[in-house]
């Protein structure tokens, strides 16, 4: 069974082509990410995600968490694992200083997260928790939280956990019913259930700090009355190290399709006289705290969209290379040929690679534009940023989640009906990419955001700016590139279309509009993508004039070629579901379902 290989020649040259790592490494918080710097990490993350991760993946698969009297312990191999991963220093590549980060660039952290994703889903989600449990802490934690929580999560010798969802309560948190109860000395005890706590209960770490929404007696109904708690699985003793048990206990593990080798826990708090917490900012303005670390919990999901599909892709290629079978079509009497050779196998790879450079070229912008929202000492740079980012974070989760679904199902149809047997490992990658369109909101949660939030409240305004953008850069695609710049050129007319009619429906006729919501947001990521593959074609092609003989050059032409012949050309279909497809969904009465 093959492993992993990091694609880094395509992953350097969208940090560098695309994304602009050498204008990011320029603002003044990341001078230190110099180029021999960044080559080092990628080839270093490249090493452990191949010859560490992604070994354990398959057993992850087949080998999963097992749980035992409130006690969790993960597949064999993955505590050693993480062990390595804390003392190679990956879990604070992207970290504040201050508390013992690398202070590093997004856009770096973001390529090396696609690697761990890629070479082990289930593993991975394990630091990306605690990377938002940290980032929700800097920013709206107390000195003293921030004193005694983040060094510990920051190097990863302690994880983190974010709890939103209870029995009664899943996406719609305003039924949040965990009850917080003042104890004083500005402590409280927690009392209540939480579900689907990725990495809730494990052995990896010496202690585990848990995020918890809950209620304090006097709070008002709805999301409004929704407070942030740190919770952890051992309290504090006064040097800060782990000492008495919280009242916090995993007492069960769900049994899930995929990502096996990551234990989902059921955490019951405070069944044994109240677990200990200590209020995170204010009162009242949980929901809001906890949105930063599910932000960037969003961002990350994407990523791992992206790497199930980068790793499905890998496996489908492999098996297309040694899968003999067949004489090559037009070629009479001829002999048996590797499937590779057949016209459907390679429509199918280039789907998959297509959507995939596409999706990465995406997300790596939209990292470098978070970057710069952060540290570009322009402020007029920093909204941008944070206009694009936010615009672009719902696209890169449900788009790539999404794409990922289908790409593994494409890598399972390659293997033809030895995809459907577990022991090529093909479907493993369907099961575990599954996931990602449900959790930290669903497609259609994303979608309504973006159509809401990001569109129809500022009037089109940040959309209209990038839509400008993908024009200018669609004028370049000309030559031996004008049939891929018409498609670009329709694709962005038909998005153009679709954000109008939303802003001028979305206050009148809302139902009609949240309809078509999903369909926008594929058809915004498909003309989002083929944007970023249309500027890595139009560089391909002067590289080529100027002589360049590498043969990534013509490939990256040969996909966006694909991208847009194939994935460009259902934009105007989109934008026609999103006018009118309203109507179809809304007219059916209730009891004809």
């Amino acid at each position: 069974m093959s492993e992993y290989t990091a694609p880094l020649n395509d992953i350097r040259f969208v940090m560098q082509e695309l994304a602009g790592m050498d204008r990011v490494a320029s603002l003044p918080a990341y001078r230190e990410a110099t180029p021999d710097l960044v080559d080092a990490i990628l080839e270093e993350a490249a090493k452990f995600s191949g010859g560490v991760l992604s070994p354990l993946n398959r057993i992850g698969d087949t080998n999963g968490a097992k749980w035992k009297d409130k006690v969790v312990t993960t597949t064999p191999g993955f505590k050693e694992a993480y062990r390595q991963f804390v003392d190679n220093g990956w879990n604070g590549i992207g970290c504040d200083p201050e508390f013992g980060g690398q202070g590093l660039p997004r856009l770096l952290s973001t390529a090396v997260s696609e690697m761990w994703k890629a070479a082990n889903h289930a593993f991975s989600l394990c630091p990306m928790l605690t990377q938002g449990a940290i980032e929700s802490l800097m920013i709206a934690g107390t000195p003293e939280q921030k004193a005694a929580y983040l060094p510990n999560l920051v190097s990863g010798e302690w994880t983190g956990t974010m709890n939103l969802t209870e029995p009664s309560a899943g996406s719609d948190l305003a039924a949040v019913r965990t009850r917080a109860e003042p104890v004083g000395d500005g402590t409280y005890k927690i009392f209540g259930q939480k579900i689907f706590i990725t990495y809730g209960e494990h052995d990896m770490a010496e202690n585990i700090v848990h995020l918890v929404l809950a209620r304090t007696p006097n709070a008002p109904e709805g999301v409004k009355g929704i407070s942030l708690f740190v919770v952890p699985k051992f309290l504090l003793k006064a040097d800060g190290t782990p000492g008495e048990r919280n009242d916090a206990y995993c007492v069960s593990i769900e049994h899930k399709l995929g990502i096996h080798g990551s234990p989902t826990a059921v955490l019951a708090f405070g069944d044994n006289g109240g677990a200990i917490g200590t209020l995170v900012g204010e009162e009242n303005r949980g929901l809001e705290y906890m949105f930063i670390m599910m932000n960037s919990a969003r961002f990350n999901v994407g990523l791992e969209g992206l790497g199930d599909a980068e790793r499905a892709y890998q496996r489908a290629v492999v098996y297309a290379k040694e899968r003999i079978q067949g004489p090559e079509l037009g070629v009479k009497g001829g002999p048996k040929v590797p499937i590779l050779k057949h016209p459907d196998v390679r429509r199918m790879l280039l789907s998959m690679r297509s959507r995939i450079e596409a999706m990465r070229a995406l997300a790596y912008v939209v990292a470098a534009a978070q970057d710069n929202a952060q540290h570009n000492p322009d402020e007029a740079a920093r909204k941008q940023g944070q206009a694009f980012a936010d615009l672009m974070i719902p696209v890169v989760k449900g788009w790539s989640t999404e794409s990922a679904i289908d790409i593994a199902s494409l890598g399972i149809q390659v293997h033809g009906g030895m995809g459907f047997i577990e022991e090529t490992g093909a479907a493993q990658h369907l099961r575990d990419a599954r996931i990602t369109a449900i959790y930290e909101g669903t497609t259609a949660i994303q979608a309504n955001d973006l159509i809401g939030r990001k569109i129809a409240r500022e009037k089109g305004v940040t959309i209209k700016a990038v839509i400008a953008d993908m024009r200018t850069a669609a004028a370049q695609l000309d030559g031996d590139l004008a049939a891929v710049g018409a498609r670009q050129k329709q694709a962005i007319e038909a998005l153009d279309k679709a954000v109008d009619w939303i802003v001028a429906n979305y206050a009148a006729n809302p139902k009609a509009t949240h309809a078509g919501a999903v369909p926008f947001l594929f058809l915004l990521g498909i003309v989002a993508g083929g944007w970023q593959l249309g500027r890595a074609a139009v560089i391909a092609r002067a590289k080529i004039a100027a002589g360049d003989k590498d043969p990534f050059w013509p490939a990256k032409l040969a996909t966006t070629r694909f991208f847009a012949a194939h994935s460009l050309t259902q934009a105007a279909g989109l934008a026609e579901s999103i006018l009118s497809g309203g109507e179809g969904a809304l007219e059916l009465a209730d009891d004809s379902f």
